[in-house]
Parts: structure tokens; C-alpha cells; sequence
């Protein structure tokens, strides 16, 4: 298997699923087939280089019964949680479903998507690519919608108090694919936390992640929603991921990115119902030669609605960090409250951090700021902490984590803070 029309056909083949998503894969692989790769002249991928991705080196996924989750791979997220549900997927196939009894006499559903789809076609069907996640935009989006596979899909139905949160871990082995689609859906009123997470077998092994994240929430919803992508330094990773969200609804979003070798991640919000409320939380830790580029996009649509994005990013030997961060205000959203920081921390005298906030108002009743920080770990305050008794390594691991305590603070679930606290500060080594 590889990624030929034949490979296709016989990925298309061994599937079960609705005729309207057979003819959108066909019509999105089409599209694929047609399109280049992104390239450096592009503005959004100039200061990404892919050309040593070769598509050629990976396979579409086929689904195995057979596969499990390893057991080196472990959940960092639920550590004395208590789950509603949980779902998993190896190498692009769901492995596990589970949710409890109590939730699904109530209405939520939730589960691997491409087993959801084939016992709720009308309700994906009405939200998949339809309101969030452009399918054409790139060849990344048009490969994910013709063959994505596993991921996710939560369905919470109006006036729903989903209190126990939920759970999806994605995995990879060396050369793994994973094309997995996370859509997320809250009716009117209803609430739910959400906790996504991938990682791999092996620290280093290889391996290419094609996804999408589609969250849509009605009005006066209110979303709790974690990402952590911690996959191993071998694996590439592109993602479109966008949030949709009506009126007095209100998202806290919270992003780690720890993994990969090459991440390309397009991140947008959009609120188009007043009052409207999103909070983005960004943690990036790189070291080796990690390259990670974010792209965020608070796209303000009505009026009175509030965004606040908050980016923080240490680095470590040769790896680099992109944060390109765009607030735009369309003409009717007066008394538009939007926020975008981006601070950088550098860690070694070769790593590289490149931030570039960006407004666009067609507004004229509005407050909009954006800043940007970029420094070295101060040698006064590493001096101070080790006349205290700590060694080196302890005192940067210490102005590490307080580097990053603005976002922890922010983070209102718990084990969440605490995993990322450790998650970053076992990653810290001591530098010159």
C-alpha cells in the first residue's frame, strides 16, 4: 500500500460507509491529485521547508481488528480522572470505544468517526466539513478529507451537562500513518470537556500525521478542550484545526506542542454569534532540531465577542519555532475585545524563534493588542537560584516553569496543568 489510485481504491474499498462520503473522498481526492505541494515561495510556508517530506515513504491506512495500543504508550492527560468515555486508534485504526451508559441515555454520542458515521450518516453528514475545516484549502486538507480514518466525533445534544470529561489518544508506531478527524459538536446550552492526545511507540521513530479538528458550538455552549501532540521527533505533522462558535458560547482551548519533527498547524476561531467568547492557551517545547509553525486566525465575525490568544514557546539546541498570529475584525463586529501574545524563550545561543502578530480591522469600535517577547534565560536569575542551593540544571528547569506558570494559571482542569508542568521540566537540560 502507498498513496496510488489503486491504493486508494482498495482503501475506499475495504470501507463500509455512506454514499455522500464516498463521493466527497472521490471528489477530494480529485482535488489532491491536482494541487502541488505547498511551497517556500508561499507566504505561509516560508519559513517552512518540506522539502525532504516524501508521501512516497508512507501508506494509507487499512484497517487491522488485530491492533492495540501498545502498552509504552500512555495516557499523560487522565492520571486519577475519572472518564465519561474514551476512544483510541493505532496506525489510523480505532482500537478502543467506550462510553458510559449514562451520557448515551441522555444523547451524547461519541466514538471513533468512521465507526459513528456508520450509525449516524444524517448527523455527521450535517456538520463534517461543513462549517469549519476547509477541505480545499491546501494539498494537506484535500489528502485528509479523501482519506481520513479513526480520529473522533462528540455530540453533545442541547441543554446536555456532560461533567465527566472524555478522552482520545492517537498513537503511531515507527513509519505510521495517522489521518485522523476530531469533530466535535455542542448544541445550545450544552457543556463538555474534551482531552485529546497523541504519541508514539518510540522517542525517535518516523511517521506522518495528516489531521483536522472541527469544533462547532451553539449558542450559549461551553467547551473545555485539550490538545497535547507529543509525537516522536521522526514524525511529520500538519493540522488544520477550527473552532465555530455562536453566540454567548464560550471556548478555552488549550494547545502543547511537544512532538514532531517538521509541525505545520493552521489554528482558527471564528466567532460569529454575539458574545461570543474564546480563550487559546499555546505551550511549545522544542529541542534537537524540532521545526514548529502555528498559524492562529481570530477571525471576529459579529459583535461583541472577546478572543484571547496567549503563545509560549522555550526552546532548546537547534530547533525553531514559527508563530504567525493574524486578529481580523470584519466591518459589522463592532465592540470587538480581541488579544494575541506570543513570548519566546530561547534556551541555547542556536535556536531560533520567529513571532509575527498581525492585525486586520474593518471595524472602528474595537479594542485589539498584540505583543511579542523573545529572550534568553537570564544568567543573573540562574546565579541567584544556584546561591540558594540549587545546580544549574534545577535553576533553568525552575525559570522554565516559571516561564510558562502565565499559562498554567490559566488552564482550569488540574491533572492538565500538572501534566504539562512535567511533560516540559523532564525535557529541560542544562545548556551553556
Amino acid at each position: 500500500m502507498g498513496f496510488s489510485q489503486d491504493d486508494f481504491e482498495t482503501f475506499l474499498a475495504q470501507r463500509t460507509e455512506p454514499d455522500w462520503l464516498t463521493t466527497a473522498r472521490r471528489e477530494a481526492w480529485d482535488r489532491f491529485l491536482q494541487m502541488d505541494w505547498p511551497g517556500r515561495r508561499e507566504e505561509e510556508w516560508i519559513r517552512t521547508d518540506i522539502r525532504l517530506f516524501k508521501l512516497h515513504r508512507y501508506a494509507l491506512p487499512l484497517a487491522d481488528e488485530s491492533q492495540t495500543v501498545p502498552d509504552t504508550v500512555a495516557a499523560a492527560l487522565t492520571a486519577g480522572v475519572e472518564l465519561g468515555g474514551r476512544v483510541a486508534s493505532y496506525n489510523g485504526c480505532s482500537t478502543t470505544s467506550q462510553l458510559d451508559s449514562h451520557w448515551a441515555e441522555k444523547g451524547v454520542v461519541f466514538g471513533p468517526l468512521d465507526q459513528v458515521v456508520e450509525t449516524h450518516g444524517d448527523l455527521v453528514k450535517k456538520y463534517l466539513f461543513a462549517k469549519a475545516v476547509d477541505p480545499t484549502f491546501d494539498r494537506f486538507a484535500s489528502l485528509h478529507a479523501a482519506a481520513w480514518s479513526s480520529g473522533m466525533f462528540l455530540f453533545v445534544p442541547r441543554g446536555v451537562v456532560l461533567e465527566q470529561p472524555l478522552h482520545s489518544l492517537a498513537t503511531l508506531g515507527d513509519g505510521g500513518v495517522d489521518l485522523g478527524h476530531t469533530l466535535v459538536v455542542l448544541e445550545d446550552g450544552a457543556e463538555a470537556t474534551m482531552m485529546c492526545e497523541s504519541g508514539s511507540v518510540t522517542p525517535d521513530g518516523d511517521g506522518f500525521h495528516c489531521g483536522a479538528t472541527e469544533i462547532i458550538m451553539g449558542k450559549g455552549a461551553h467547551l473545555r478542550f485539550v490538545n497535547l501532540q507529543d509525537w516522536s521527533t521522526g514524525v511529520w505533522h500538519f493540522a488544520h484545526q477550527k473552532a465555530v462558535i455562536d453566540s454567548d458560547a464560550q471556548l478555552q482551548w488549550t494547545i502543547a506542542a511537544l512532538g514532531s519533527r517538521v509541525s505545520k498547524v493552521n489554528q482558527h476561531v471564528a466567532l460569529v454569534g454575539p458574545g461570543a467568547d474564546s480563550q487559546v492557551n499555546g505551550v511549545m517545547f522544542t529541542e534537537g532540531k524540532q521545526h514548529l509553525s502555528y498559524h492562529t486566525l481570530q477571525h471576529h465575525i459579529a459583535p461583541n465577542c472577546h478572543s484571547d490568544f496567549l503563545y509560549k514557546g522555550a526552546l532548546q539546541d537547534k530547533s525553531r519555532t514559527v508563530w504567525r498570529g493574524m486578529i481580523k475584525v470584519d466591518p459589522r463586529a463592532q465592540r470587538t475585545d480581541g488579544y494575541q501574545r506570543n513570548d519566546s524563550l530561547l534556551l541555547s545561543n542556536t535556536a531560533r524563534a520567529d513571532s509575527i502578530p498581525g492585525l486586520e480591522i474593518e471595524a472602528d469600535d474595537v479594542r485589539c493588542t498584540h505583543g511579542s517577547t523573545t529572550g534568553r534565560v537570564n544568567d543573573e536569575m540562574i546565579f541567584y537560584a544556584q546561591s540558594r542551593g540549587f545546580t544549574r540544571q534545577e535553576a533553568i528547569r525552575l525559570i522554565v516553569s516559571g516561564f510558562f506558570q502565565q499559562i498554567f494559571d490559566r488552564v482550569t482542569i488540574e491533572n492538565v496543568r500538572e501534566a504539562l508542568g512535567h511533560a516540559i521540566a523532564r525535557r529541560v537540560r542544562e545548556y551553556e
